[in-house]
């Protein structure tokens, strides 16, 4: 059995998509194990370009299981659109991907808080994509966030509309215009189209492939020194960028 893992040494945009989707034939599982749609791993299929931004980039190789394991955020909106541009290319992505149930979901109020977050620090912002990454990692480590595997529970929406209704609450601290409302029944209907995928535990996913001795891939986003504990800290991501993200993501 055997783990190979694909990390950019900088701050991003090394070409690992593309180093991902050369090694692919050779590894019958692809696995993203951090980051999410604030990464952009660009290829060329067909004579077309294609970014993914939270889909594995062996997802154009036929006879490969990609995975999105736990350590993701994901949005529904963005990875319902790169299913969508994928399918119209006749990739079968639905029979090549499976997500974990523990990979934490983006919410519209998780972008809102980011815009209004680095709106309040002017001069001093440190960059942010306003993909709402960081607050979707801030309500993972504070145990508030939902999960995909949430999205089968009959009580769904409603623990969706109370995790809005706190982040309305966090954002009154904020001078900062919005309406929270916006892509609401969108984003609820992209969560809908999330069960049309086969959902996971991906650790024991991971762990049953090794056992049979399946090769697998683990594919970074961004860079090492965007690594939240060991980058160029403020200025990095809220993931682990390294092999250290690997081993939990």
């Amino acid at each position: 059995m055997k783990v190979d893992v694909i990390l950019g040494l900088q701050w991003g945009d090394e070409g690992k998509g593309k180093i991902v989707d050369v090694l692919a034939k050779g590894y019958p599982v692809i696995a993203r194990f951090q980051g999410g749609p604030n990464a952009g791993h660009s290829l060329q299929f067909e004579d077309k370009k294609v970014v993914l931004h939270s889909i594995p980039s062996g997802i154009f190789r036929k006879g490969t299981t990609n995975i999105i394991g736990n350590g993701v955020v994901l949005d529904p909106i963005i990875f319902r659109e790169e299913c969508t541009k994928l399918i119209s290319m006749g990739v079968p992505v639905q029979e090549r991907l499976m997500i974990s149930k523990k990979a934490h979901l983006i919410l519209p109020t998780h972008r809102i808080i980011d815009a209004a977050s680095e709106h309040s620090k002017g001069a001093s912002k440190i960059g942010s994509t306003l993909k709402g990454i960081g607050p979707a990692y801030m309500d993972k480590t504070g145990r508030n966030g939902l999960r995909v595997g949430d999205i089968l529970s009959a009580n769904f929406k409603e623990r969706f509309l109370a995790l809005k209704e706190k982040h309305i609450s966090f954002l009154k601290q904020f001078d900062f215009q919005y309406d929270a409302n916006q892509y609401e029944e969108e984003w609820l209907s992209a969560a809908e189209y999330l069960k049309e995928f086969s959902i996971v535990d991906g650790e024991y996913e991971i762990n049953q492939l090794l056992d049979d001795s399946k090769r697998i891939l683990a594919e970074g986003a961004q860079g090492s020194l965007l690594d939240i504990d060991f980058g160029s800290y403020p200025f990095v991501t809220s993931s682990n960028t390294t092999c250290a993200g690997a081993c939990t993501g």
